[in-house]
């Protein structure tokens, strides 16, 4: 049981990065500017996050450019989904956004917990 309750755990993680691209897309889209900074900021604020993710923390590290581990990696979550969080935020969806902020506290303490990290 608890071995699903892990693999569940990572499952969630990987719905929360997925989040974090929906979340910075779904901001940009929302700007009250013309279309064309719309569209620049709807792709390219998950192109950012997709490309800083890639180069640092893909794969738990494994798949990244420059892998990071300990504070680094810590700090590159924090900001990465802390980053998707606000993003909701700043489109107005408040509630969403603490929710999304909340699961990804939730799951990073499980990964702490059963050394997923």
């Amino acid at each position: 049981m608890l071995n699903l309750a892990k693999h569940a755990n990572m499952a969630l993680m990987f719905l929360l990065e997925l989040g974090v691209l929906a979340s910075a897309g779904y901001w940009g889209f929302t700007l009250s500017t013309g279309w064309a900074i719309k569209l620049l900021a709807g792709l390219g604020a998950p192109a950012l996050f997709i490309a800083a993710w890639a180069l640092f923390g893909a794969g738990g590290g494994a798949n990244a450019t420059f892998p990071l581990t300990g504070p680094a990696r810590a700090a590159l979550e924090i900001v990465w989904f802390g980053g998707g969080a606000a993003a909701l935020y700043a489109s107005g969806l408040t509630t969403s956004a603490a929710f999304f902020a909340a699961l990804f506290v939730v799951n990073a303490v499980l990964r702490i917990i059963w050394k997923q990290v």
